[in-house]
């Protein structure tokens, strides 16, 4: 009995299976490589990566890198150091002439930033070695000078242009520095300032023998324009050490006037 049901479970037919074609074997592995090749094809554009706090917050700060704060430092205390060396060991007028240029070095090397910070950390260093009045007399025009210089510059302003607007600020500061030292002093500046140019109008007039009574609107245009006119001279001198130091330092500024290269025997 147990063969016998064997035998009969056995010779059960099972589902019937329909053969496969193989032009529907071939379409269907058509179909794959075609799948597979299409990513490849066109790919998909990656998706933005979102970018690192971090990353967002040390943006601003790129100003402030090392390399920055050491050289806004060194230059405002080069700055703070020849003013204080010509204040107490007078050498004449060479060492006036280097007093805006760390100011004006540190705008073109870092920017306006470094430049105003340099500007501030100089008449910080001052205050506490001299003093806050004799700090001010530097700030104003000395370090403000330096910032505008350094922005002339580094837009490459001709010489012309750059010395007209820098004594404006020039003879404002010399205006500035009479009024703060008389308010110090406690004495009027100004009026011994006109006196000394009422003499020497009359000793001009003598030795010229012209006989001429200056009024006082006269002798203050005078003086006004002498003023003006060392300002002048100043922010030239200026320019031309600048010329010949900024241009060995890498930091070259603008080409002077073709007289003054002709002067200087420079071509070039």
């Amino acid at each position: 009995m147990n063969d016998g049901n064997s035998d009969d479970l056995t010779a059960q037919p099972g589902p019937a299976r329909s053969p496969v074609e193989p032009d529907a074997i071939d379409a269907a592995w058509a179909e794959v490589e075609q799948a597979l090749a299409k990513p490849s094809q066109e790919p998909e554009p990656p998706s933005p990566k979102p970018e690192s706090p971090s990353l967002k917050q040390s943006e601003p700060f790129a100003a402030f890198s090392p390399l920055v704060m050491v050289e806004t430092a060194f230059l405002a205390s080069a700055a703070s150091l020849i003013w204080l060396v010509n204040f107490y060991f007078p050498v004449g007028p060479v060492l006036r002439v280097f007093f805006p240029v760390p100011i004006a070095l540190i705008y073109l090397r870092r920017g306006r930033r470094a430049a105003w910070m340099g500007c501030l950390v100089s008449g910080l260093l001052l205050a506490v070695l001299m003093g806050p009045p004799r700090s001010l007399l530097y700030i104003m025009p000395y370090g403000l000078m330096g910032v505008l210089l350094g922005f002339l510059w580094s837009r490459r302003a001709p010489w012309p242009t750059a010395i007209a607007i820098t004594t404006l600020l020039g003879t404002f500061g010399f205006f500035f520095r009479i009024w703060l030292t008389s308010l110090l002093l406690g004495d009027d500046l100004w009026l011994y300032a006109t006196t000394q140019v009422t003499r020497l109008i009359d000793w001009v007039c003598l030795k010229l023998g012209i006989l001429f009574q200056p009024t006082l609107l006269v002798i203050q245009g005078v003086l006004a324009g002498m003023i003006v006119l060392n300002s002048i001279v100043y922010i030239f001198v200026v320019h031309l050490v600048s010329w010949f130091l900024l241009d060995r330092l890498g930091n070259p500024i603008p080409r002077p006037p073709k007289w003054v290269q002709v002067l200087m025997e420079y071509e070039e």
